[in-house]
This record gives C-alpha cells, structure tokens and sequence, in this order.
C-alpha cells in the first residue's frame, strides 16, 4: 500500500508542482506512536488528509487550495 501511495503522491505533485517529503512511520518512535499500523498516511499542511489509500483526486483539490 505504501508503494502505491507513493506513486499517487509523486505523480499529483509533480502535476502541480508542489514539493513533498517521505518519512517512514517506523523509523519514528512519535511517528508510530501517533501512527500505529495505520499507514500509509497523508499529511497535507501537517494534517491527516488520507489514511491506508490516497485519493488521487481528493490530494490534488487539497493541494491546489
């Protein structure tokens, strides 16, 4: 899932060209205590936007508000 989250987010920034940043929860212990198994997640403005999916089309409106 985290793969394809990935793509998701590599393809619909790149679109808009808007910069963005990986962090693996597990590498974290704030991370995976926030977290959990719930990942991957999406943060936009440093608020959960999608958990375990990314909507491709609800990322890109986020992105262009």
């Amino acid at each position: 899932m985290c793969d394809d989250a990935e793509l998701v987010v590599a393809q619909v920034c790149a679109e808009l060209g808007v910069g963005w940043t990986k962090q693996l929860v597990d590498d974290d212990p704030q991370l995976r205590d926030r977290w959990g198994d719930r990942v991957p997640v999406t943060l936009v403005d440093g608020r959960a936007h999608d958990v375990y999916t990314v909507s491709e089309d609800r990322l890109r409106a986020a992105l262009r508000r």
